[in-house]
């Protein structure tokens, strides 16, 4: 049973465990190469991973499987998704991409519950509803629907002329919106990318035929990506649920209710950083790996870098709470007004987010260059902390091809050459 009083309250470092563990970021990874069933393994076991377009280093969702897995061929997650990339012969698709904390690569087994969001795109109520006003946008809209239908897969490219001359495809923008509003209302898949642009095909050719499709009602789908959300995040404020699918706090606070009643969520008592005791909630199944995190038998020890799109910081205002970190992107801010650098990955040691950095790949010359390194005020650089981001910094390289690191600036200033020393 759950502690009940202020006195009983999981510690700090139990909380962090669990939520950790739950992430699959709290034990280094096995030092056999994982194969697609043991990526395929953490995608769910995260629920879903974000996708990115951002390239300083690999894109976003390729990180975030490192940060857990380590090395790992990123070819194989590719087939996960897009199996070979065709809609003909055996398709051994497992995962998929669609909307749910954002852009995301999803496990097939949850498609049935994304059909509430196509079907509010299907009533006009999505973000191209205004586009679908105008009579030549619906026409535009037919033919691209008829392009895929006679052509089996469709780019957004396949709709620009390079001739300079009016016709039916002489500007692309009103075919890629039309694409993407048939994506959204579930009638085209991506079925591929090809340079990371999206390739169309039609759902029923591009899903496996062991896909269940049949619609959900909106609470039961709803339901069920708050129970997902929450066995993930581990240990949270009951608000903080939704986040992790980005459904709308409101709505969701009388379904988290029922959770409540029904047992599916607990409370518990939990120290934060600042030393006051929070009530959170857990997944029941999750009660006994937080006893095991407050008996310590559930340790982090693991020492990675996060992208910072990773699924750890969904929880809105958590890694404030918990870790005294505040995770943001600065990459859409003008660089005058960056903090830390434009694309930085947080670093994760032994349960404690103790830094960042700002990396940029130079792909042809195979050197990574992290233009600012951070500590966290009041984290030492002694030679424990140096040697683990050190060995991190070296696997970290390896998944990049990088065979040459620099560092160019850090804080404190003589961290950078310790680091370079350490590897």
């Amino acid at each position: 049973m759950p502690r009940k009083n202020t006195a009983s309250a999981y510690p700090l470092s139990a909380a962090r465990a669990l939520a950790l563990h739950t992430q699959g970021l709290d034990a280094p990874p096995s030092r056999a190469a994982p194969d697609a069933d043991a990526i395929y393994d953490m995608v769910e076991r995260v629920g879903w991973v974000q996708l990115d377009t951002l390239q300083m280093v690999r894109r976003s969702q390729y990180i975030a499987l490192w940060s857990r897995l380590g090395s790992y061929h990123t070819a194989d997650f590719d087939r996960l998704i897009f199996g070979d990339g065709s809609i003909e012969g055996d398709n051994e698709r497992r995962l998929f991409e669609y909307w749910m904390h954002a852009a995301c690569i999803i496990p097939l087994n949850l498609y049935r519950y994304t059909l509430p969001t196509m079907r509010r795109h299907a009533m006009r109520s999505g973000r191209h509803r205004q586009w679908l006003e105008d009579a030549d946008n619906l026409r535009v809209l037919d033919e691209v629907r008829e392009h895929v239908r006679e052509n089996g897969l469709a780019r957004s490219a396949d709709f620009k002329r390079g001739d300079g001359r009016r016709g039916t495809w002489w500007d692309w923008k009103p075919a890629k919106i039309a694409l993407e509003h048939l994506y959204n209302t579930g009638e085209l898949t991506i079925a591929n990318r090809v340079n990371f642009q999206r390739v169309y095909g039609l759902t029923d050719s591009v899903l496996p035929d062991w896909v269940d499709t049949t619609p959900p009602t909106e609470d039961e789908a709803s339901l069920t990506l708050l129970e997902r959300s929450a066995r993930a995040l581990g240990i949270c404020d009951p608000a903080q649920i939704p986040d992790y699918f980005h459904m709308k706090r409101t709505p969701a606070k009388p379904l988290v209710r029922r959770m409540l009643d029904d047992g599916t969520l607990l409370r518990v008592n939990a120290e934060m950083l600042d030393g006051s005791v929070a009530e959170q909630v857990v997944h029941r199944d999750n009660l006994p790996l937080l006893e095991r995190a407050a008996d310590g038998d559930i340790t982090p020890t693991h020492t990675t870098f996060l992208s910072p799109f990773d699924s750890l910081f969904w929880a809105k205002g958590r890694d404030m709470r918990l870790w005294g970190f505040r995770q943001i992107l600065e990459a859409y801010k003008p660089e005058r007004l960056r903090e830390w650098g434009y694309f930085c990955l947080p670093i994760l040691r032994n349960g404690e987010l103790v830094g960042r950095f700002d990396p940029k790949l130079e792909r042809r010359a195979g050197t990574l260059r992290l233009k600012r390194l951070y500590l966290e005020p009041g984290v030492q650089p002694d030679e424990e902390l140096i040697a683990d981001i050190a060995a991190a910094l070296r696997g970290f390289m390896a998944f990049h091809d990088a065979t040459e690191p620099v560092i160019e600036h850090s804080q404190p200033r003589a961290l950078r050459r310790k680091i370079i020393a350490a590897m």
